[in-house]
């Protein structure tokens, strides 16, 4: 038994190891997509930037023309140009008239015919300067307006081929970077932004998954727990039930072989033609018969009050003289050495009268059942504020930390394996906290193995 829970732990343990691997692998990869899909916002939104400053540049360089046409002019007389400007220029002005024969591929080559033509116009006509603060603000905007805004630095790097060592690390705490998107009007230099790790953007996009994977793992790791737990309490009660019908066959056989011995010796060994014998064996008999039935009237009592709540009859009770009288009914048929330390304060409760003086008893039977050869029993009860208290202490074996939850539970004892020191069925303290409990009172257990077990109860 114990081998299988143990495999089923590892199973268990292991298919949780595994939804959560994959889970997390799953939510790392969706994670570094989205990082992925910011650094392209990121970029495509500088590159918005820069050709909207860039046609902001070229618009000043365009004025109205003279004669009212909406078409324009350029401001910037075409003597200023030198002569390798001049040259490129009309280079790009025979290139644009050799399009291609496909439309798209016409567009594409216009488009690129345009933005080398407006380079070139804008380095030679345009104020070689560069504002990073009002970049930064329409850059800042256009985040914004792509639902990816957040902190970033701009710096700017050297193109030029023979500066190629100038570009620099990403600043600390900003691992993200995009491209380099080159200024037209200032040639060999370029602008690019860093961002910290895009966990803000990231989160946002995967807000609905990341919810959901969330209560997916806690409701099947609750699912998982509860199943484990529903194994682990089924092998207690396995353990319990087990030890019961132990407990239950040693109780019932004890007495069955006495009565049958002592009816074997009425019929085999003559003593009947003895009286004094005979009825020595009898009254043995007669004792062992009412002990078998008292066994299963209280095993069929406690049956029934499982079934059944238990009805008390409440009346005022002084639990000082309940006490005293269980003190010297105990003190007279104990087979071992008992001493009493009592102290109960005189004091009345309302409750009722035949189950507390019950409670009470199995609370000291106990302590001299789990006890050494002699025992000591304090006994203390004392009026509080809102209730009436008693703590019934021992010196004895004391009970394990791991047992302490269940002694209180129905049937339960302290495994012992086969021996069978001690008799009972685990119903005494049952019994004792259906008591306590149906008067809406508390139980408490405080024990140390080796060195005894205290029982507090509280009354209202």
């Amino acid at each position: 038994m114990k081998s299988r829970l143990r495999i089923i732990f590892w199973l268990i343990s292991l298919c949780m190891l595994g939804i959560n691997g994959f889970q997390g692998y799953w939510l790392y990869t969706t994670y570094q997509l989205n990082a992925a899909q910011f650094a392209r916002t990121a970029h495509e939104a500088l590159l918005t930037v820069v050709q909207r400053q860039q046609l902001a540049a070229v618009q000043t360089l365009l004025q109205p023309a003279a004669t009212g046409s909406p078409y324009g002019r350029v401001a910037l007389p075409i003597q200023q140009l030198d002569t390798a400007d001049r040259r490129q220029l009309q280079q790009l002005w025979q290139a644009g008239s050799q399009r291609p024969a496909s439309t798209a591929a016409a567009r594409r080559h216009d488009d690129s015919v345009a933005q080398a033509f407006l380079q070139v116009l804008l380095r030679r006509a345009a104020a070689p300067t560069l504002n990073l603060s009002q970049l930064a603000s329409a850059y800042q905007a256009e985040l914004r307006q792509r639902q990816a805004e957040t902190a970033f630095l701009f710096d700017t790097v050297a193109t030029a081929a023979d500066q190629r060592a100038r570009w620099t690390a990403a600043p600390a705490g900003y691992p993200v970077r995009t491209p380099a998107v080159a200024l037209p009007n200032l040639p060999g230099v370029a602008v690019r932004a860093s961002f910290r790790p895009p966990v803000p953007y990231a989160l946002r996009r995967m807000g609905g998954l990341l919810a959901g994977s969330v209560g997916l793992l806690v409701l099947t790791t609750a699912c998982f727990g509860v199943m484990l737990s529903t194994i682990l309490r089924q092998k207690k009660l396995s353990e319990i039930r087990e030890d019961f019908i132990n407990n239950m066959t040693h109780e019932l056989k004890t007495p069955i072989a006495t009565v049958s011995a002592a009816v074997e010796a009425l019929q085999h060994f003559g003593a009947m033609q003895n009286p004094q014998r005979a009825e020595a064996y009898l009254a043995i008999s007669q004792q062992e018969l009412a002990r078998l039935s008292g066994l299963v009237e209280h095993v069929l009592h406690m049956a029934v009050a499982e079934r059944e709540p238990l009805r008390l009859t409440p009346e005022t009770v002084h639990p000082a003289d309940l006490v005293a009288e269980l003190v010297q009914q105990h003190q007279l048929t104990s087979a071992k050495p008992v001493r009493f330390d009592v102290d109960v304060a005189a004091t009345a409760v309302h409750c009722d009268r035949l189950h507390l003086r019950n409670v009470i008893s199995n609370l000291i039977d106990n302590a001299i059942k789990y006890s050494r050869e002699q025992v000591t029993i304090r006994i203390q009860g004392q009026p509080e504020s809102s209730g009436w208290r008693l703590s019934v202490a021992d010196d004895g074996i004391g009970i394990p930390t791991d047992y302490q939850p269940a002694v209180f539970d129905r049937f339960f004892r302290v495994p012992t394996g086969n021996l069978h020191t001690v008799k009972g069925f685990g119903l005494g303290l049952y019994y004792v906290r259906q008591v306590v409990e149906r008067h809406g009172g508390r139980l408490q257990l405080h024990s140390e193995q080796g060195r005894g077990s205290t029982f507090s109860l509280w009354l209202p």
